[in-house]
């Protein structure tokens, strides 16, 4: 296939003549116009969908208050990617391994942490995992957790498990090392595992034209032999149907894919970021009303005669209430001490941090 592509400025995404390549990686979506894919998806489960992307972000808007307040630290928001986090963790099965980033809260959630722990990690404090859960702890690092989820998924496979890993993280991080190995490594072994990239179009401040080169990043997964799909990562329908599908082909032993949600960061990378700084407001505002993930699904579900409007300010009241009632459990759990940096590091401490924490114990501090 031959690919001319235009000169293009810094910043600007490509421009392909004929547009070849998206051609060939299509956007899967349930809800929009034009030729679009059925719903599979039961009306129970679509709002069930509904109301945790309420929850999440509810959720956000109370942890960025404490965050001002210092009752947190550096807190990453969801806002506008909600569809994505949602509708691929309902896609999945309790027996799953998740792999999350900094980001995906409400992953964690749907996949059974109380959103009480996930408010312990954004204070810096143990036991923000549930132990029965079957998730690893949030990764900082840029797609350092990849190659675990791949390692989980083998491990799935060993122990003849009917489960698969998934790992998440964002358009930034296929420019790590980490993103190349795993991938290759899933698509030779055929790993049960789902690759999860919400491309929300900036690693912080860097748009996703000074990441890569290539037209999509679905089509990365073709360098390995796996399978690559681009989705509507603001219809939460749609990226449900995808990772489910993804799900299934993978337990029937046909290997890993690459699943690109096509979405937009509406906040800042985190509270430590002021996104005005290297993006317009007209670019953001382009993603808003309509497109936005939730108003987008609730016109859906409102049309079909399942959402109604004495429905919504339920849901949104009853999402307040939660999140109120997960920060004053979580705030009323005792302090930390600095005794605590010496746990859950070793299963069996060492010498050295032994003696350290003897020494510690015996100052005056």
């Amino acid at each position: 296939m031959c690919l001319l592509r235009e000169n293009r400025g810094p910043g600007q995404q490509p421009s392909f003549k004929g547009a070849l390549i998206l051609e060939s990686w299509p956007i899967y979506r349930v809800m929009g116009d034009g030729t679009v894919a059925p719903n599979v998806v039961p009306n129970e489960l679509a709002l069930k969908i509904y109301q945790d992307m309420v929850l999440l972000r509810t959720f956000d808007e109370k942890a960025l208050n404490l965050q001002r307040q210092g009752r947190v630290g550096t807190f990453p928001p969801s806002l506008g990617q909600e569809a994505t986090e949602i509708g691929s963790a309902h896609a999945l099965s309790k027996q799953d391994w998740m792999a999350p980033s900094y980001r995906d809260h409400g992953a964690l959630y749907v996949h059974g942490v109380p959103f009480e722990n996930v408010i312990l990690f954004a204070m810096g404090r143990a036991g923000s995992l549930a132990g029965d859960v079957r998730a690893l702890p949030s990764s900082i690092p840029i797609a350092t957790h990849l190659p675990h989820a791949v390692g989980l998924a083998m491990a799935a496979r060993m122990q003849g498990e009917d489960a698969v890993a998934i790992a998440y993280f964002g358009d930034g991080g296929t420019s790590e090392g980490d993103f190349h190995e795993a991938l290759n490594f899933a698509g030779v072994f055929k790993a049960p595992v789902i690759f999860l990239c919400q491309n929300n179009g900036w690693a912080i401040s860097t748009p996703v034209s000074r990441q890569t080169g290539s037209a999509t990043l679905a089509q990365k997964a073709e360098a390995y032999g796996i399978r690559g799909r681009r989705v509507d990562g603001n219809d939460a329908l749609a990226v449900y149907q995808v990772v489910r599908e993804s799900r299934e082909r993978a337990l029937a032993g046909h290997g890993p894919t690459l699943i690109e949600a096509v979405t937009y960061r509406l906040g800042p990378h985190t509270t430590a970021d002021d996104p005005t700084r290297y993006r317009d407001t007209e670019e953001v505002g382009a993603w808003r009303g309509d497109r936005d993930p939730i108003v987008r699904l609730g016109a859906y579900l409102d049309q079909q005669g399942i959402l109604t409007a004495d429905d919504l300010e339920k849901i949104r009241v009853t999402a307040l209430e939660w999140v109120n009632q997960a920060v004053e459990a979580a705030e009323a759990m005792p302090p930390v001490t600095p005794l605590d940096m010496f746990e859950h590091v070793y299963a069996t401490m060492p010498p050295r941090l032994i003696q350290q924490l003897q020494d510690f114990e015996g100052s005056d501090r």
